[in-house]
């Protein structure tokens, strides 16, 4: 085992200074504990479909195992604007205007960097998936958190004030429906809060990765409203459960996607072929691979949301995505304390709110991406626990 030489000067002071994933270092803590249920990861539960998982092989056999063009193969581009026209009324060019990246989490990096210089100003609304604040920290950005609690959504009113104090800023990240809290948008506020985006000179990186799986609304794309101005990002990994295989991208304006995609190519030079061909299948079909998941996801969400309600929990009813962010039952306060206690005695495992921005202490993020068995014991593991705390 070498030892590092004494005396040698590493270490980007950046990277140094953000600390790992918080939600993956409780995953990776409670995973030790025998039995427990975990309902920590966004991860679907369901297998990929065997006509993806057809079409993975197939491009293996027919030798797609070199380098793709740089932006992604063009039918899959083609597709990828086919659906977001036909599903989103979000409009394209697949030659100018997609890209194909290495998962959605690759899109945000590129797109932080590829768009942004040290020291512009980005506003990202919170409680919000840890990974937006990290990138844009390593991009050296002065970064505004906006608490948009207790009704955790990002207003008109909220970004107006906002800009108002914040007049130099740049670039806004919005994630709907939500990780963590599964709010997403009526078509009204979203209008408004796109009004306000048209009379700024805001870049939108808008993270609609969950956008199938919306329960009570039909799914309103930024790319649809404020066109340009919007770098619209998704990919495969909720709508069709391909998380490992990796394939994302973004749309927008063609001057931002070529910066983007600039930063993408020396990023990662190219998404993974046979990934791709899979993808390209995904979309080949009536885009309706995510049905039969969203209405099972509705069934578990109102399950849980019935436990924990029972168990003194409250939490907005999750209008999209599959997670519940729920606030701690009265006398509980520290959510970092109550996920560790939880987990050790009653072997259930869910994610501080804290993790996710100002706005989350005092909650929990659970994700009920999980076998419909597990969310019934892990509901009366949580009632037991809680009975015993009163």
């Amino acid at each position: 085992m070498p030892a590092l030489k004494t005396g040698l000067a590493l270490g980007n002071r950046r990277v140094a200074a953000i600390p790992p994933s918080a939600i993956r270092a409780v995953d990776n803590q409670i995973s030790k504990i025998p039995g427990i249920i975990k309902l920590t990861l966004g991860e679907p539960d369901f297998p990929v479909s065997e006509h993806i998982k057809a079409a993975t092989k197939a491009a293996i056999d027919a030798d797609y195992s070199h380098y793709a063009p740089s932006f992604g193969y063009l039918p899959l581009r083609e597709k990828i604007a086919a659906y977001l026209a036909k599903r989103f009324d979000a409009h394209y060019d697949p030659a100018t205007e997609v890209v194909v990246t290495v998962g959605a989490t690759e899109a945000i990096h590129a797109a932080i960097a590829g768009l942004f210089n040290p020291g512009d100003t980005i506003i990202i609304p919170t409680p919000t998936f840890p990974l937006y604040e990290a990138v844009a920290h390593l991009a050296a950005l002065n970064v505004v958190l906006v608490n948009t609690a207790p009704d955790f959504l990002f207003t008109a009113a909220k970004l107006q004030a906002t800009l108002a104090a914040h007049p130099e800023a740049k670039g806004l990240v919005l994630n709907y429906p939500s990780n963590p809290t599964g709010v997403t948008y009526a078509p009204a506020e979203l209008q408004a809060l796109a009004q306000v985006v048209k009379a700024s000179n805001l870049v939108v990186l808008s993270d609609e990765i969950y956008a199938e799986l919306t329960y009570d609304t039909k799914h309103l794309s930024m790319g649809a409203l404020v066109p340009e101005q919007t770098l619209l990002i998704s990919g495969f990994s909720k709508s069709h459960a391909m998380t490992g295989y990796r394939v994302g991208y973004f749309a927008g304006p063609a001057a931002l996607v070529a910066l983007v995609g600039k930063m993408h190519q020396f990023m990662v030079t190219c998404g993974a072929s046979p990934m791709m061909m899979a993808a390209q299948e995904a979309l080949a079909t009536n885009f309706d691979d995510a049905s039969e998941m969203k209405a099972i996801y509705q069934q578990r969400r109102d399950l849980m949301l019935k436990a924990l309600t029972a168990a003194g929990f409250t939490a907005p009813r999750p209008a999209g995505a599959f997670y519940i962010f729920a606030k701690l039952p009265a006398g509980q306060v520290d959510d970092v304390a109550f996920v560790y206690d939880l987990a050790a005695k009653a072997k259930v495992g869910v994610v501080p709110g804290s993790v996710f921005g100002p706005g989350g202490e005092g909650y929990v993020r659970l994700s009920y991406a999980a076998a419909t068995a597990d969310l019934i014991e892990a509901g009366e593991r949580i009632q037991r626990y809680v009975a015993t705390k009163e």
